[in-house]
């Protein structure tokens, strides 16, 4: 099958090459020339601009956006969507908010425009494993998409999961879990390495995957972290987010579900970033006020 790629970064790089790889035309581009050669180098067909990769497809066209959340994939979207003609699609496979799929998929349609949002997981070991694809959009154009999905993908990787922006809503959620099993690992290996009895943490990591009721993905990472940087001393304990576990605690408030795994998983992710808490400044002060307790200066 025939596909337009936009955005070759870490994630775009390695899925361009895992189509080839599948026998797919490829069609890349990217505002960084080296990466457009990079990605020629692995048998794509490099683009020098969206009309470029826009004239060397043949309707109906298919166009992969994967580039940053936001500003930047709304602005490709739309200058896309400029270039391209009634019958043809356009993916997003990054990390968009669900309500900005609905409300861009409906802009798209006036023009005639297939919308296809796809969730996607697997990080930059996809390459070599696959990737998790959770697929929204109207089934006509999901279905014509098969090939591309089942190529990105593992064996039974890829579904297609609802209408237009459930893709990312499924993702979204996906997103919050992980935030909350990684602090979950977190702190266990945090009290564990503080613990009298000297424990081997890369051992005991590599341990529990087999058998234990614990262990995933997620674990097998962490093992391959510590065994590198048993005590981790080669990182700051700074975390950034990317924003889908915001958008699901913002959904959970919306639907009054309670989710405080994620929001303690979340809101410690903002501690990270602080070099010193003023809350915390504030609770030493009101101890020292109403009980003479002793504070740092």
């Amino acid at each position: 099958m025939e596909i337009g790629f936009i955005g070759l970064g870490k994630m775009g790089m390695n899925m361009v090459t895992r189509l080839r790889q599948g026998g797919h035309r490829v069609v890349c581009y990217d505002r960084s020339t080296e990466a457009v050669a990079q990605a020629a180098a692995v048998g794509c067909i490099g683009a020098s601009s969206l009309a470029d990769l826009v004239r060397q497809l043949t309707p109906p066209r298919a166009v992969w956006v994967m580039v940053p959340s936001g500003a930047p994939t709304e602005d490709t979207v739309r200058a896309a969507a400029e270039l391209l003609q009634s019958g043809d699609t356009i993916i997003d496979g990054g990390n968009t908010n669900f309500h900005d799929d609905v409300c861009r998929a409906g802009d798209l349609a006036q023009k005639g425009l297939h919308y296809v949002d796809a969730g996607t997981s697997g990080g930059i070991w996809g390459l070599k494993i696959g990737y998790c694809l959770m697929v929204g959009g109207e089934k006509a154009p999901v279905t014509r998409l098969a090939p591309i999905f089942t190529t990105l993908a593992p064996e039974e990787g890829w579904a297609h999961v609802g209408a237009v922006g459930a893709g990312h809503y499924v993702k979204m959620v996906h997103n919050g879990i992980e935030y909350s099993m990684m602090q979950g690992y977190a702190e266990g290996f945090e009290l564990m390495a503080k613990s009298d009895y000297r424990l081997d943490l890369a051992k005991i990591a590599h341990l529990w995957m087999h058998g234990s009721v614990v262990r995933s993905w997620l674990l097998e990472l962490a093992a391959d972290a510590l065994k590198q940087d048993p005590k981790l001393d080669q990182l700051k304990g700074y975390v950034q987010d990317s924003g889908e576990g915001r958008w699901m605690i913002a959904d959970a408030i919306e639907k009054s579900v309670p989710v405080p795994t994620l929001t303690a998983a979340l809101f410690t992710r903002f501690r990270s970033r602080q070099s010193e808490s003023f809350a915390e400044k504030m609770l030493a002060a009101l101890r020292n006020a109403f009980g003479g307790h002793a504070v740092k200066r």
